[in-house]
């Protein structure tokens, strides 16, 4: 007898979860989803600014800058017309402040350039500042249906321990693997009718609440059957694997407390870059081999095209960013010569 040959088969059979698993997957997030304020809204400028405000931001902390943000801004056309400090005020303390500007810029273009409404499809929004490639996923599939998957660090956790994929997460071969199942899950949940926008909040949920990087709570996990880690490792947690991370950089920053009759000078970083548009104290990083004195007295000089008298240290401040740490020293200074010049700086004030 001839060998037998296997049949050809769908995209939708070839996926790492079954039909059934997805369903139970939709079905769990039906009875088991946190009430969030983005949740109760299919306008897709308010899911838009969820997204933004979601990225690298806990969801508690986002809770009341989303309804603070949309009652100073309801619409897209609301924040276009809004002055960029305006925007920055309202984001002001919920940090990575690029979003914020990114966000603004956006909406101007949204305005100008596609009659105030925001695309639908995913692959045009990533044209707007802001808006990667998962972001602009989960806002097409959850205001529009629209299948396009979402690859966010939450169903990236998901889908390395369903695979029990045991390369570093970042590299290039890892990422494609994902994003291939991932689009195969979706494209199987649209064969059985399921609806795109559920089915990546699901993802994201499960990410959030149940496979957690540090814990799990897999007796809760409707993909607890299908997961290959919970199977095959005594811990789960131990993947995704991440590339050893780096030591952050140190820096000893020196700010000027400048006093001139009675009023106290505060300058506007300029639009790019770390902190783009905030206002701050004057100053910058020592350099080596220079005090911190000396220090403030260059920066000053450098950014102002004044000069000071530094007296004494007022205060100590240490601070972590994402990727490096700062100890801001800040001295008392008094307004020697010269006439302000915005030589590195955007604006000031007295």
């Amino acid at each position: 007898m001839p060998p037998r040959t296997r049949p050809k088969t769908s995209s939708a059979s070839t996926t790492i979860l079954s039909g059934a698993a997805i369903s139970r997957l939709i079905r769990w997030y039906g009875k088991h989803h946190r009430d969030l304020p983005w949740r109760r809204t299919h306008d897709p400028y308010a899911i838009w600014v969820s997204e933004i405000l979601l990225q690298q931001t806990q969801v508690q902390t986002v809770k009341p800058y989303f309804i603070r943000f949309l009652e100073r801004f309801p619409t897209v056309g609301d924040l276009a017309a809004a002055p960029l400090d305006d925007v920055l005020k309202v984001w002001e303390g919920c940090g990575y402040y690029a979003r914020a500007r990114n966000l603004h810029r956006a909406a101007r273009i949204v305005v100008s350039e596609c009659g105030g409404r925001l695309p639908n499809r995913a692959a045009e929004l990533q044209k707007l500042p802001g808006i990667g490639r998962s972001t602009a996923a989960a806002i097409a599939s959850i205001a529009h249906d629209e299948p396009a998957a979402v690859l966010d660090g939450n169903v990236e956790r998901v889908l390395a321990r369903v695979l029990c994929e045991k390369r570093v997460l970042s590299e290039s071969i890892v990422r494609r693997r994902l994003l291939k199942s991932a689009d195969a899950i979706m494209q199987a949940a649209i064969g059985r009718k399921l609806s795109p926008g559920i089915l990546n909040q699901a993802f994201m949920e499960l990410g959030a609440t149940v496979c957690l990087p540090k814990r799990t709570d897999c007796h809760r996990c409707p993909l607890r059957i299908e997961c290959r880690a919970r199977a095959k490792l005594a811990d789960v947690t131990v993947l995704p694997r991440k590339a050893k991370a780096r030591a952050n950089p140190h820096y000893d920053i020196g700010a000027a407390i400048i006093y001139r009759n009675g009023r106290i000078l505060i300058t506007q970083r300029p639009p790019d870059g770390l902190l783009g548009g905030l206002w701050e104290f004057p100053g910058g990083k020592q350099q080596a081999g220079e005090s911190l004195k000396e220090c403030v007295e260059r920066e000053i000089r450098e950014e102002l095209a004044i000069e000071i008298e530094v007296k004494e240290l007022l205060a100590r401040v240490k601070h972590a960013y994402s990727h490096f740490k700062i100890t801001l020293h800040a001295f008392e200074c008094r307004h020697r010569s010269g006439r302000i010049k915005k030589i590195g700086v955007a604006d000031f004030r007295w």
